[in-house]
């Protein structure tokens, strides 16, 4: 497996769930500390991105956002400088509202990062997940140059430097389910439980 370091993206303001995401508490854990403990069991450097620096947890990075770049796109500039920083071959992007991601992204991801590809991408259920997604430092230029055109999108990176796809079996519940709403909590924390059942 290359060198890879762990950004978790956490800037987003959260609106639709009325504001603070990743402090949001499910099953005794916020969903932040819950994306940074599923980071740090990847055993690889570990960053979380934000847009102000009042989220801390133990064992991660704090990065900012790029205040002038919206969505995102902001965090990834500043994971990619970060991966480059120290000398990593990739960095692994990872929201911190999807409380269930497989315990085996980096490698899936990271088999199929091969000559050809800067960037390989998690796919389930036919829909395309370019936040969870492993990136070449390289890609730094392709989205600079995105930005200067006033293009924010993750999905318009991917596919202007070339993306391997990787595809995740739906059995029960979306690996890549994420936490866009109070009723998505709900269900996420039935899961929860279930699963604390058996």
């Amino acid at each position: 497996m290359m060198r890879f370091g762990t950004a978790i993206l956490a800037g987003g303001r959260g609106v639709r769930i009325g504001g603070a995401k990743p402090s949001r508490m499910l099953g005794g854990m916020s969903l932040l500390e819950r994306a940074t403990e599923r980071a740090l069991f990847w055993g690889a450097p570990t960053a979380i991105v934000v847009r102000t620096g009042d989220q801390v947890v133990k064992g991660a990075r704090l990065l900012n956002d790029h205040p002038n770049i919206p969505g995102p796109l902001a965090g990834l500039r500043a994971a990619i400088i970060w991966a480059a920083e120290l000398d990593l071959q990739a960095v692994l992007t990872i929201p911190c509202d999807m409380p269930f991601l497989p315990a085996d992204l980096p490698w899936r991801l990271g088999g199929s990062l091969t000559e050809g590809f800067d960037v390989a991408t998690a796919i389930s259920d036919g829909r395309r997940h370019p936040i969870c997604s492993l990136w070449r430092p390289g890609v730094l230029g392709a989205i600079d140059a995105m930005v200067s055109r006033s293009k924010y999108s993750l999905h318009g990176v991917a596919d202007s430097v070339g993306a391997a796809e990787v595809c995740w079996p739906v059995n029960g519940i979306d690996p890549f389910f994420n936490i866009n709403s109070q009723a998505d909590m709900y269900r996420a924390a039935r899961i929860i439980a279930m699963a604390e059942k058996y």
